[in-house]
This record gives structure tokens, C-alpha cells and sequence, in this order.
């Protein structure tokens, strides 16, 4: 059903691919979230915890090379234990603690000088400008929802993203205690459709704000579009929401592989959460950004 329409957005859904590191640990841990480009001029939409994420980076980066530097400092004093344990909660340093985050804007533009993030002050939107670039790596750009009248339970939508990070080009560097992109390696991860139907719109201050649908973004889809089987694009994927069900079952007798257990279940149904193509239109207009409607 939505075959030719997957061929429409992918010219223009492009992935994040993003590698971390935690505090006190050589892992890698590799991660994607998706974008999409909105116009022929370097201007993509994501999501808000997205691009927050992308602005910490530096921030992040610097707080960690600025404990290390206090660390080398005291290392060798007879406390040093003590005084390493202060310097870790003076930098707000924990085992699960983000150090560093470098990200790879993949298949967007050849280069580019500088990259402005506007965020959507109540929703989970923000506006990507690159700047500085020769030449798009994209193709195409999004066509927004004209009439969204036709936004009703019941129609039949897709999402396209990148939530499987399979990239494997990176590495932890020994020398310089650092991650890093390399030329080696896998630099690809798949797109990954998902289909449902629209089961509820979303109201914050008699406002709607997001579409609900039946099926669950998956974690790395976030900031993918939303869209018809024509491509046209009716918002974007921006959580996931778990509802309790109450069919729950409490200390029941089951047979498992032919032996007798006893189990316990609380089942939720997964449904996903899209940004409503009016905010993002709105927002776009505020921004005075070019954008294309069907």
C-alpha cells in the first residue's frame, strides 16, 4: 500500500547517526534518530528532544575534559580516592553519566560552517538550518497536508525512520581517550517503515497538537515523517505512549515448556505520537521558513 509513497519520502528522510560514550567506560554506544528536509534550502524538521540532545553536545564534551584536568591535578596526593570522589560529584559525574556525544548527519549536504537550531517552545518540534554547505545530499522535499480535514480515526498512515543502529563506523581511540568516526565500517543503517491507522487526535489547551496512532514509533524513528500513500506528509513521529489495559493477571498458575509456574502480567498497548502537521505549518511560518503544501 505504501510502497510508491516510501519511494516519495526517502529522497528526503535522512537519519542521525549518534555514537556515546559514559563515564568510566571505553563502550561505544551507537544510536539514530531521523530527520526530514522541508524545502531545497538545507531546512529539516526533527524532534525537540532530539535537537536538545545535539545542543548539549559541546556542553557535555567540555564538562568532562574540565573534571579530567582537575583529576591529573590530584592523582598522585595521598587522598586521591577521596578527592577524585569530590571531583565526580562536583561535575555531577555517575556510572550512567553522558561524556561525550559525537553525531553524523548522514547523506544532508557535502559540508557545512554552521548549523542553527530553533525549538518549539511547548512541542516536542524543532527547525534544523544548515549553513555553508556545496551541495544538498538530499533530493526532494517534504509536501505538507493541505486540507486536514482528512485527518480522521480510522485512515491508514506511515512512518519512515532509522531505528536500528547498525553502523559500525567508530571507535574508542586509546590515545586520546576519545571516540571517533572512521572510514572503516559499516556507515549505513536501514530505513524502517511502520503502518497504522489514526485512532485519536491529541488536545493540549483546546488545542490539538498530535495524532495518535495505532501502531508505535519505534526508538530512533523519532523526528521521521508521517505520511499518506500519496507521501503527502500529515505531521511527524515524535513518542511513543504505553496505555495500561487492565487486563491484568496477578500470581496465575500456567504451564510453561509442560511444568506448572506461576506468573504475573500487566499488559500495555504500545501507540505512537505524531506532531500535527497544523503545528508544524504554524511553526514553520513563524520561522519564516519556505515549506510546500499538495
Amino acid at each position: 500500500m505504501f510502497a510508491d509513497a516510501i519511494d516519495r519520502v526517502d529522497p528526503f528522510t535522512r537519519p542521525i547517526h549518534s555514537i556515546v560514550r559514559l563515564f568510566g567506560h571505553n563502550e561505544i554506544v551507537p544510536g539514530t534518530a531521523t530527520l526530514f528536509f522541508i524545502n531545497q534550502e538545507g531546512c529539516a524538521i526533527t524532534c525537540r528532544h532530539v535537537a536538545e540532545l545535539i545542543t548539549q553536545t559541546e556542553a557535555i564534551h567540555k564538562n568532562h575534559r574540565k573534571f579530567q584536568g582537575e583529576r591529573r591535578g590530584v592523582e598522585r596526593l595521598p587522598d586521591a580516592s577521596k578527592r577524585i570522589a569530590e571531583l565526580e560529584k562536583k561535575y555531577n559525574l555517575r556510572p550512567d553519566s553522558v561524556i561525550r556525544i559525537r553525531n553524523n548527519f548522514v547523506g544532508c549536504v557535502d559540508q557545512f560552517r554552521e548549523l542553527t537550531i530553533d525549538m518549539h517552545p511547548t512541542q516536542d518540534l524543532a527547525l534544523l538550518r544548515f549553513k555553508g554547505y556545496n551541495r544538498l545530499l538530499y533530493q526532494s522535499h517534504a509536501v505538507f497536508l493541505k486540507d486536514t480535514s482528512r485527518v480522521k480515526a480510522g485512515r491508514s498512515l506511515c512512518r519512515l525512520g532509522y531505528p536500528f543502529p547498525e553502523f559500525t563506523n567508530f571507535r574508542y581511540d586509546t590515545w586520546s581517550d576519545d571516540i571517533e568516526w572512521t572510514t572503516a565500517g559499516r556507515s549505513a543503517s536501514p530505513r524502517f517503515p511502520i503502518d497504522g491507522i489514526i485512532t485519536r487526535m491529541l488536545s493540549e489547551n483546546d488545542m490539538i497538537t498530535s495524532i495518535e496512532m495505532s501502531t508505535p514509533g519505534l526508538r530512533g524513528q523519532s523526528g521521521g515523517p508521517l505520511f499518506d500513500t500519496n507521501g503527502v506528509i500529515y505531521g511527524m513521529q515524535s513518542a511513543t505512549r504505553h496505555l495500561h489495559l487492565g487486563f491484568d493477571i496477578e500470581d496465575r498458575e500456567v504451564l510453561v515448556n509442560g511444568r506448572k509456574s506461576r506468573v504475573s502480567n500487566y499488559p500495555f498497548l504500545n501507540v505512537g505520537q505524531c506532531i500535527h502537521v497544523d503545528i508544524i505549518k504554524a511553526f514553520l511560518r513563524e520561522k519564516g521558513v519556505t515549506f510546500h503544501e499538495e
